[in-house]
């Protein structure tokens, strides 16, 4: 995660979806010394306007409300990463064929039911869309489309496509959109290079043995 001008986060979006998208919100989650992304409930609207599901306009006033109300502001945040942690254990064993932990599909249900409470139909361009109710006083509302999300991919044929990289330390979930469908690794930059250096170093390691 790199910092924009003024400090602003900036997140890796490489998921393909974006109920992957945050649930991969820790960095090198299979290591020894995992990096939490959402630190603090700025975080978490940074990560919603980067992300598309707040505008700017709304993400100063739900940063403004936070800080009048910092302790509603902190349960916010736990909630978040509450249900993240259950978005993220849910594709992961999808992503490894295991089996899906009822809790963790009851934490998703809960946040659905929620958002679903706030979602509207509101003119578009080129016809109408659906939207969310502006109630500024919800600093949860940046969870309101993703849980929306994570319930429309576990019912989409598209569920199939999400993978987990295969570097060791990563765990990141994506959309495995390659056409034979064999992708192995987030950013191929990344983890995949890693990969190939870990190799080349074992190949050249037992050569001089």
């Amino acid at each position: 995660m790199a910092e924009a001008e003024g400090g602003e986060a900036l997140f890796d979006l490489s998921g393909g979806h974006l109920a992957l998208e945050f649930a991969n919100m820790v960095s090198w989650r299979h290591s020894p010394q995992p990096q939490e992304r959402f630190n603090r409930y700025a975080d978490l609207l940074a990560w919603g306007r980067q992300a598309g599901v707040l505008t700017d306009s709304e993400a100063q006033s739900l940063l403004r409300e936070g800080r009048h109300r910092p302790a509603d502001a902190v349960m916010a945040l736990g909630r978040a990463i509450a249900l993240r942690e259950a978005i993220y254990r849910i594709y992961s064993a999808l992503a490894g064929e295991h089996e899906v932990r009822v809790a963790d599909l009851e934490t998703v249900n809960a946040a659905l039911s929620e958002g679903l409470r706030h979602a509207r139909i509101v003119p578009a361009p080129h016809g109408f869309a659906w939207g969310w109710a502006n109630d500024e006083g919800a600093l949860d509302r940046v969870l309101w489309p993703v849980a929306r999300a994570a319930g429309e991919l576990l019912t989409s044929e598209e569920l199939r496509k999400v993978r987990e990289c295969g570097g060791d330390r990563c765990g990141w979930l994506f959309m495995d959109m390659s056409p034979a469908g064999r992708r192995r690794w987030c950013d191929m930059k990344v983890c995949g290079n890693r990969a190939k250096a870990r190799r080349h170093y074992q190949r050249t390691k037992r050569g001089s043995g």
